[in-house]
């Protein structure tokens, strides 16, 4: 599978931003799909991620009030939504999918064997 991370752009502290992840490829229902970030400076961490199968959705404790995880298997796309984005929130967001991954590995980052290029965010305060 191909992964096509958009979105990215300039926004303000206290709006909102949606990302857009577009797969290519057969088989997306069989792929877990995550959202993971890197700040300047900071390691990469994870924001989100969504099961394959039945869909069951993960956030990172530092997200799961302001965020928001969807996937459309007939589009082949995973959106996250941030409301109310703050500085920290400025960073390069990538989506990354790993097929048929058990949930206690969707969170780690090294599981993940299908990255795209990654979206800039930057929020300005």
């Amino acid at each position: 599978v191909q992964l096509q991370a958009s979105g990215g752009g300039l926004v303000q502290a206290g709006e909102s931003l949606r990302l857009t992840c577009t797969a290519s490829g057969r088989g997306f229902i069989n792929y877990a799909v995550a959202w993971f970030r890197q700040a300047p400076g900071k390691e990469r961490e994870f924001v989100a991620a969504v099961a394959w199968g039945a869909g069951q959705i993960y956030y990172a404790d530092s997200m799961k009030d302001r965020s928001t995880i969807s996937r459309d298997n007939a589009k082949k796309t995973v959106d996250l939504q941030i409301t109310t984005a703050k500085p920290e929130d400025t960073a390069v967001y990538y989506c990354a999918a790993a097929s048929f991954l058990a949930l206690n590995y969707i969170t780690t980052e090294r599981y993940y064997n299908f990255w795209g290029q990654g979206t800039l965010v930057t929020v300005s305060s």
